[in-house]
């Protein structure tokens, strides 16, 4: 060692500890033990071999170890929105769509038009603003990137306005909420507004969360970091006290997530309206038959004493993470002729649409990278490699325009099906652009409010 500095040797980085111990002693504080410990052995942590542990110190240790299973919260409820889970449905092994021959890519591509025929194609432009975000957007101080954000998240706010979704007396649950700034904006636009419940799900723990700041009292916000999978909403504690109408909210919510996020609401959470002292049976215990038929008494749940979800407003993301099991349109594709096997295919043929096939896309899909790169894991719609989406092999077979076609309408479907699976269950939805392709690549609004709150347009 240097002279004065700790004698104990580091394996790991091969040198001595550069720390200066206390005089008189050989070793700093971090490793002021190891003279007089050098008879105790340490092991792997049983909950996580990551970390070691004195063998002897190991009960103690088991006791407040982070990688513990900590106590599951009064609202999980094991795969209550999971969907459906029949195995004879599953495919045992997810061929490559490189690895298809021309006939069979054709054959694939001919039945997703055939489904997609007689869907409306070009989606309506709503294109909108909020002023709560005007100050926000004339901000010169804001990047390329966080003027996107912001512009997203404004036409977003502003869609819920028009839906009559932004007034007291609601709890908007934001799903992948992330760093939860939709939510923030949510508050900013609703400052004169009472009664008004935040609740930010998260499975993950987030750093440089900006719920934390809000100081107003009117608002309340709490996290719920669990999965979308195992969340009942009708039992989370400041449902039960208050008994607020839900808005469903949710910006580039991930692929499977959605689908979790729509059964979350109309299904698990109107359903439990009436059945407080049943237990949900486990969804993926069930069959298709029974999920037909629990359509009928899902609407009967909408009673007056049972607070509906008063709307759905989330902008679809990576329909490449999609699952069979947990997709919401499943009828919709079996009345089309189509399965799970076409549904794996057309789940990533998807990723066609924006995975950037040549270099200006793949440039403007960087630049869709979130705000704060380190910081921020909100934004979904990454550049994808040529490789994983098998465009080389598909060279001489399909132009990059007839890809980026096919991956449109393999995004169309797979939503048409979340659209079919809404209204089924009394809601008017709708499919919209909420913001410009330069924007971001991934500029799909999904909304929903209950049909009998719907105000009759006006005849022109």
């Amino acid at each position: 060692p240097l002279p004065g500095r700790c004698a104990y040797f580091v394996q790991r980085k091969n040198r001595f500890c550069k720390m200066i111990p206390a005089p008189g002693r050989r070793f700093c504080g971090e490793h002021g033990q190891q003279e007089k410990e050098n008879d105790r052995k340490r092991i792997p942590c049983p909950l996580d071999p990551k970390h070691t542990v004195y063998e002897d110190q190991l009960q103690k240790h088991l006791k407040k170890c982070n990688s513990r299973e900590k106590p599951k919260p009064v609202y999980f409820v094991q795969d209550i929105n999971a969907g459906l889970k029949d195995a004879t449905e599953i495919t045992e092994k997810q061929v490559p769509i490189s690895s298809l021959s021309k006939e069979e890519l054709e054959n694939l591509i001919a039945k997703l038009q055939k489904a997609s025929n007689g869907l409306e194609h070009g989606l309506k432009e709503q294109v909108l603003s909020h002023q709560a975000l005007q100050e926000a957007l004339n901000d010169p101080k804001n990047g390329e990137s966080a003027f996107k954000h912001l512009k997203q998240q404004a036409s977003i706010l502003g869609n819920m306005e028009k839906l009559n979704l932004l007034g007291p007396g609601r709890c908007f649950v934001e799903f992948g909420a992330g760093r939860g700034k939709l939510s923030h904006w949510v508050d900013v636009a609703l400052q004169n507004v009472e009664n008004v419940q935040f609740l930010l799900v998260e499975r993950a723990t987030t750093r440089f969360k900006v719920d934390g700041k809000h100081k107003r009292t009117d608002s309340v916000f709490e996290r719920l970091q669990v999965d979308i999978q195992h969340l009942c909403l009708k039992k989370v504690p400041i449902l039960e006290k208050k008994k607020l109408p839900v808005v469903g909210i949710g910006k580039h919510l991930c692929g499977a997530a959605t689908d979790l996020a729509l059964r979350c609401l109309v299904e698990s959470y109107t359903a439990c309206c009436h059945r407080e002292n049943e237990e949900p049976a486990p969804k993926c215990a069930r069959s298709d038959k029974a999920e037909v038929a629990s359509n009928s008494s899902d609407k009967e749940c909408k009673k007056d004493d049972c607070k509906p979800v008063a709307g759905i407003v989330i902008a679809l993301c990576c329909h490449h993470k999609c699952d069979w099991t947990h997709y919401v349109g499943r009828e919709f594709f079996k009345s089309v002729g189509l399965g799970p096997v076409e549904f794996n295919y057309f789940q990533r043929m998807s990723s066609w649409a924006t995975c950037g096939m040549q270099e200006t896309t793949t440039k403007a899909s960087t630049s869709e990278e979130s705000e704060d790169q380190t910081n921020d894991s909100e934004e979904h719609d990454q550049p994808f490699s040529k490789t994983a989406s098998g465009s080389d092999t598909l060279q001489g077979i399909l132009t990059v325009e007839e890809r980026k076609q096919i991956g449109y309408l393999c995004k169309l479907l797979i939503d048409h099906g979340r659209v079919e699976y809404l209204q089924q269950r009394g809601y008017k939805a709708l499919l919209q652009y909420y913001t410009e392709a330069a924007v971001s690549l991934e500029n799909v609004l999904l909304t929903a409010v209950p049909s009998p709150s719907l105000k009759p347009e006006p005849a022109t």
